[in-house]
């Protein structure tokens, strides 16, 4: 009995404790267990391919990429890589890396994000500044809206130019796959059958550049939006199909009103979760 009433005791205090101490983010492992920075960094050194699923706007999502990357850097040669640069934009990005061009340069060169000042070019600038490289692999925005509106076929009349911002035609597709199936239900049957193509296309042309960019013995690391790798679906899906003997770890982050314990339906998502509180302010 008294050993119950310790627990009791125990419990409410650790509750009252926390609601006392504000918690911005938890990390957890894929089965919902709590870890910390230094065992989740303890996989991801192990890997050959980190793949870190964003909220665009999340604060914390950014920091912790940028902290990652730096930790990674300092241990050996880090490729870098983001949803958030289009294909035919890597030249502007190579000259800004070859300090060719300054910032405002490539802002008027490239099609760079709303956020990229605040929450993606102080990784830029971390590849730059220690001469690692930095690929841009999603696919250019106009071929995937082309997919949108009228398919993979839409892509036959591309020329040949064009299909090197693009991953190999045609794509391996599986509308079975659930991340697919589930954009058809979230969007209650809005945007069609090709609504999840749209997002293949991405899917492929993004692991198409990282496998084509990956340097044995070297790491990757890519950003992106977590939808593109959560439930080991997306990216990772289409990267083992190219190589498949490779140690990948995925990152995903979601929000929570308590990060205190993870969510049933966020539980596998990825091997490392950032679970953030909900009224975390956001970078736009």
């Amino acid at each position: 009995m008294k050993k119950t009433i310790l627990l009791v005791v125990l419990y409410f205090f650790a509750i009252n404790t926390y609601s006392q101490n504000k918690t911005a983010y938890q990390i957890f492992d894929t089965k919902g267990k709590k870890v910390n920075y230094s065992k989740m960094m303890k996989s991801v050194k192990d890997a050959d391919i980190i793949l870190f699923g964003e909220l665009h706007n999340n604060p914390i999502a950014h920091w912790l990429q940028y902290e990652v990357s730096l930790d990674l850097i300092k241990n050996g040669n880090l490729t870098f890589g983001a949803e958030m640069f289009e294909a035919d934009n890597q030249d502007e990005l190579n000259l800004y890396l070859r300090d060719s061009i300054d910032n405002k340069a490539l802002e008027s060169l490239a099609r760079l994000w709303s956020n990229y000042k605040t929450d993606y070019a102080p990784l830029v600038d971390m590849a730059k500044n220690n001469g690692q490289k930095f690929i841009a692999t999603n696919i250019p925005r106009r071929y995937a809206s082309m997919v949108f509106k009228n398919g993979f076929e839409a892509l036959d009349s591309v020329t040949e130019l064009e299909k090197e911002w693009i991953a190999p035609l045609p794509i391996e597709y599986d509308p079975e796959l659930p991340c697919y199936k589930n954009m058809l239900e979230m969007m209650g049957g809005h945007g069609g059958e090709n609504f999840p193509k749209a997002q293949a296309i991405k899917d492929a042309t993004m692991a198409y550049f990282i496998s084509e960019n990956y340097i044995s013995g070297n790491k990757f690391i890519h950003y992106h939006g977590a939808y593109h790798s959560d439930n080991y679906e997306g990216i990772l899906w289409y990267l083992k199909r190219d190589k498949p003997d490779l140690n990948y770890i995925t990152i995903s982050t979601v929000m929570q009103s308590d990060v205190f314990t993870l969510d049933e339906e966020n539980k596998g998502k990825a091997d490392f979760i950032i679970c953030v509180d909900e009224n975390m302010t956001t970078t736009y």
